[in-house]
């Protein structure tokens, strides 16, 4: 009796246990049967609320269901960023993260209520948009060679603008004083536009910032591009040499772009997501937009996209702890 008794208890919790093992297993299929909402941390107009609709419009396409884009700005990326971490992990919410709050931003030791790795199920980087170092056409110089030797020979005395301290403009420029062992001074601006007009006007010396902001200005001569910031030269932009092929290899200063979702997920709903996005973003069409965007297709794995956060996590901490930037 004894034996039938501990049998019949097993198969019954044998019973409780397969439900929940299938549903996850079927997670994915049938999905999105409703509205999908992609927050963005930024408010609307900026590189990432672009990239946002450029995929969702396709995505929506594909699903036969409605994304809605949710910008939720504020403290630097870090109110959406939370929200995003936060939310149900059905696959219904999902987060476009960006460089700035998943790996910058976590660099200056803050209280934060995500954790950038354990907090996120990392799907694809859809997009990088490099930067360019553009300088004011008074400052004698035409290559990072000559850039660095200047900054050497005068310590202190050439400045570069941003878009706010501890953003990536501001800590490209504290990588290229690490690696290069100069000296220059950080202008910090409340936007990509006003810091961008400061070397345009002759205010700050050079920034560092992305194309799409400085390429009117080299255009009409109020600026000078030297260099981009990628690890090799990108197709859009030939001409521009990187800084790693002017004499620092390694260096590289990007804003990336790329859906995350609340770490719980379902395995099978980030395969499928990733499946669709990468998709997508390889159509025709969507990489002639990237292209016109100045940006670059990624479309990684979910693993080469979690490796790539943690290494930047690492590599921003170690400039920051270095140069003493302090967030605003």
């Amino acid at each position: 009796m004894i034996c039938i008794e501990r049998i019949l208890l097993f198969v019954f919790a044998s019973v409780l246990v397969v439900p929940p093992l299938a549903a996850q297993s079927t997670a994915a299929i049938g999905y999105p049967q409703k509205t999908v909402r992609l927050i963005v941390p930024f408010p609307p107009g900026g590189s990432t609320e672009t990239l946002a609709r450029m995929v969702s419009v396709k995505l929506a396409e594909m699903w036969g269901q409605q994304i809605i884009i949710d910008n939720r700005p504020g403290a630097g990326g870090i109110i959406g960023t939370e929200l995003g971490a936060k939310a149900v992990a059905d696959g219904y919410t999902l987060l476009m993260g960006s460089g700035a709050p998943l790996t910058i931003i976590p660099g200056f030791q803050m209280k934060l209520g995500y954790d950038p790795l354990k907090d996120f199920a990392p799907i694809t980087n859809v997009a990088a948009v490099p930067n360019v170092i553009a300088l004011h056409p008074s400052v004698p110089a035409r290559d990072v060679k000559a850039l660095v030797a200047l900054a050497r020979a005068q310590p202190d005395q050439l400045s570069f603008s941003s878009n706010g301290a501890g953003s990536p403009g501001h800590l490209a420029g504290e990588l290229l004083k690490s690696m290069t062992g100069t000296r220059m001074t950080h202008v910090p601006y409340k936007g990509s536009a006003p810091a961008t007009m400061a070397v345009a006007s002759g205010e700050t010396s050079m920034t560092f910032t992305t194309t799409t902001a400085v390429l009117p200005h080299a255009k009409s001569g109020r600026m000078r591009i030297i260099a981009i910031t990628t690890l090799q030269r990108v197709p859009q932009f030939p001409e521009f040499p990187t800084v790693a092929e002017s004499g620092w290899p390694g260096y590289e200063a990007i804003s990336w772009f790329g859906l995350v979702a609340p770490a719980a997920i379902a395995p099978e709903l980030v395969k499928k997501i990733h499946a669709d996005a990468v998709q997508v973003a390889g159509t025709a069409d969507m990489r002639s937009r990237i292209d016109g965007l100045g940006a670059t297709l990624i479309a990684n794995s979910p693993e080469q996209f979690r490796a790539q956060i943690r290494n930047d996590l690492a590599k921003w901490a170690r400039i920051i702890k270095q140069s003493g930037a302090k967030p605003e």
